[in-house]
């Protein structure tokens, strides 16, 4: 969780580099948005796109096809105006969001803090690798660009063209290997650790609006292009999915009711059962409303 997270100042960094190209990528043509996809404007003319969060919920855009170990994914960002708190608004990389034994590495804005992000990498399912890096500006005032390069013995971590962090396989440690979509959403994470991630959510600012330009994918290492059955096509698919992502944080939290549900909702997942994930979801929400959760 965050409050348990190494913090770690970047530097100052130069303007030079916020559209900073990886070698050996291409512009993302085509998108998926599994839920809510009036919250999502993708204009294909330029790339650009733009994510709403408002009383409908948010959304959540990836990339048509998962891409192998030896590349970069990049996108200029500029994160959300007004007051955040709550919301989780990010970049990143994942085998399947919503699986138990899901690889991810990412970027993750925190809403409450908009001069710091954070970044994580996980492994079939277990994370615990997050830091805290403090900005030198506003992610809201202007587009900066975030990238991952992930190989088969380092991640890299870039923001406008500057190492932030390196991680490098060690010897019988787990690593990332599973191939991987691009992803990005804007949610409500108030929930988490009694809001102390994120901050709770007031909504006084609404809507949010993150938009994503220049967005870059590994160019041939990717898959076929796919349709994967478990991905969510509306929001009630969507919540089950996002439950069974949850069930880790409920048990940090010590929230083992909840736990359970959630991930009753993950086993719906793998299994791909979606009517009944979604039914597992919806337990989850009913226990959050019992204990008066936002």
């Amino acid at each position: 969780m965050a409050s348990e997270s190494e913090c770690v100042a970047v530097a100052e960094l130069p303007r030079v580099h916020l559209h900073l190209h990886p070698d050996g990528t291409e512009p993302l043509a085509h998108i998926a948005v599994d839920y809510c996809p009036e919250a999502c404007h993708h204009a294909s003319e330029d790339g650009e796109i733009h994510v709403t969060y408002d009383d409908r919920g948010g959304s959540r855009w990836r990339s048509r096809c998962r891409f192998l170990p030896g590349g970069a994914v990049a996108a200029t960002i500029r994160a959300p105006a007004g007051d955040t708190a709550g919301l989780n608004y990010n970049l990143y990389l994942s085998s399947l969001e919503g699986s138990r034994d899901m690889d991810e590495i990412d970027f993750e804005f925190l809403g409450h803090d908009k001069c710091a992000v954070q970044t994580n990498f996980h492994v079939a399912g277990g994370g615990g690798r997050e830091q805290i890096h403090v900005l030198p500006f506003d992610s809201s005032d202007g587009f900066h660009h975030y990238a991952i390069a992930w190989g088969a013995d380092a991640i890299e971590w870039r923001i406008d063209g500057e190492l932030i962090r390196r991680e490098e396989r060690l010897a019988g440690e787990p690593w990332p290997e599973k191939p991987m979509f691009l992803y990005a959403s804007v949610w409500d994470a108030s929930h988490i650790n009694d809001g102390k991630w994120t901050g709770t959510y007031h909504g006084r600012d609404a809507p949010y609006v993150c938009s994503y330009r220049d967005i870059r994918v590994p160019l041939a290492l990717s898959l076929e292009d796919e349709e994967d059955p478990y991905q969510c096509a509306c929001a009630e698919d969507a919540s089950a999915a996002t439950a069974a992502a949850d069930a880790e944080e409920q048990v940090d939290a010590g929230d083992a009711p909840a736990a359970t549900a959630a991930t009753d909702a993950a086993e719906q997942v793998d299994a791909g059962d979606v009517p009944a994930a979604a039914a597992a979801a919806d337990a989850v929400e009913e226990m959050d409303a019992g204990a008066g959760k936002d």
